[in-house]
């Protein structure tokens, strides 16, 4: 957690966020896609937000448009999305059923954009800087984002 919140709050880019946290990745794993995916579901809480209060297609062109998913990538992050806002709403995802047919092993990844988006749309949909919200998010989880991360 301490490191997803301290890069965005740093600004650091998607791919060097995903690099200085893949070593957290056990191979065959959804971790830290879980992590990721309930820091979404904070942020959408403590913004308030409520049921269908985010476009999906919204996330990406609004609140990611440093990248462009298409094809597959997308169906990956579309997923990654859907699953935050099923277990938002108590229904359990079954993530390594899902991403067993990905013949990948990198949900991690989608589910890490999914949360960066979810949490700036969150932001924006509370009127907040994105920084602010993500301070709510350390305190909520006792984080301290002093704290040198990796």
């Amino acid at each position: 957690m301490r490191g997803l919140l301290a890069g965005l709050r740093r600004g650091t880019e998607l791919p060097d966020l995903a690099l200085s946290l893949e070593s957290l990745h056990p191979r065959g794993n959804t971790f830290p896609g879980e992590v990721f995916m309930e820091l979404a579901v904070q942020a959408m809480d403590l913004a308030g937000i409520e049921q269908r209060g985010l476009p999906c297609e919204e996330l990406l062109s609004n609140h990611l448009p440093e990248y462009e998913f298409r094809g597959r990538p997308a169906q990956k992050f579309r997923f990654a999305i859907l699953a935050t806002a099923a277990a938002r709403g108590g229904i359990d995802p079954d993530l390594l059923d899902e991403v067993t047919w990905w013949r990948t092993d990198d949900f991690w990844i989608y589910a890490l954009a999914a949360a960066a988006a979810i949490i700036r749309a969150s932001a924006a949909k509370q009127e907040v800087p994105t920084a602010d919200l993500i301070e709510k998010l350390a305190l909520t989880n006792d984080i301290d984002l002093t704290v040198a991360t990796q």
